[in-house]
């Protein structure tokens, strides 16, 4: 049977963060885990709760959600990640905005994002309000398969923004941050490389200046003061990897043929 409103959440080993993060969702119709084969004890806790688990490889994150949205049958999807919290006020706004949404209504919306970085609320570096198209109506959204990571939602309709946050725990120490960079360099480094972006010598020392410029003047990090400083250059590093890691596909496939 079709509900309303379902809360689902991708997940690869998060038996730290599933519970919690469900717990936030129960006020939603279903709430359902979409795994990609987890080997700790997420499916676990996840079906103790109540939960829905099916289980999915991922080829890439914009992949995943378009089969998620495939696999659940809902009017509603609002997609939360493991690492974040539905607040009860953003629990309200949801419930009356689907509940009050004829027809034109919008066919999505935006939620703004509270980020912690290791204890610490972001207010600038483009981490706040940190907009994320999480609520979709089923049939009226999909996402675009040229951004695998930082998915970018299509949507058949109008977009909305909500007022009210998901709090959203990044990370709890700077070797998190680290780790999961060095996922999403691979992952951007293959997208330019799918795009034949060339690497010239300067672009090493010009991209990552560039990207730290943006984000602690531009979308003032500054406003975090030393955290500010910290991830904004982590950011910078993490644009030099990407390039550094750009350059090595590119001779690969020179020394391959392709």
């Amino acid at each position: 049977m079709t509900v309303k409103l379902a809360g689902v959440i991708l997940t690869k080993n998060e038996e730290h963060h599933v519970a919690e993060c469900l717990n936030s969702l129960a006020w939603t119709d279903e709430q359902v885990v979409f795994d990609d084969f987890s080997t700790d004890r997420t499916i676990e806790i996840a079906e103790a709760l109540g939960a829905r688990v099916v289980q999915h490889p991922l080829e890439n994150f914009a992949a995943q959600r378009d089969a998620a949205l495939a696999a659940v049958d809902a009017e509603w999807i609002l997609f939360v990640d493991a690492d974040e919290r539905a607040t009860p006020e953003l629990a309200e706004e949801v419930r009356r905005v689907i509940d009050s949404a004829g027809e034109p209504a919008s066919a999505g919306w935006w939620i703004p994002r509270h980020n912690y970085m290791i204890g610490h609320r972001m207010r600038g570096g483009g981490w706040y309000p940190d907009y994320q198209m999480r609520l979709l109506r089923q049939g009226k959204a999909h996402y675009d398969p040229g951004h695998p990571v930082h998915e970018i939602v299509i949507l058949d309709g109008e977009a909305g923004y909500l007022k009210n946050v998901l709090v959203h725990y990044n990370y709890d120490t700077v070797a998190q941050f680290r780790h999961k960079m060095g996922r999403y360099t691979r992952f951007e480094a293959q997208i330019l490389h799918a795009q034949g972006v060339q690497v010239k010598p300067w672009t090493y020392a010009s991209m990552p200046i560039r990207e730290f410029y943006r984000r602690f003047f531009s979308l003032r990090g500054y406003r975090d003061h030393v955290y500010g400083l910290l991830f904004c250059g982590l950011m910078s590093w993490y644009t030099l990897l990407t390039y550094l890691r750009l350059r090595r596909l590119r001779i690969e496939g020179k020394e391959s043929g392709d």
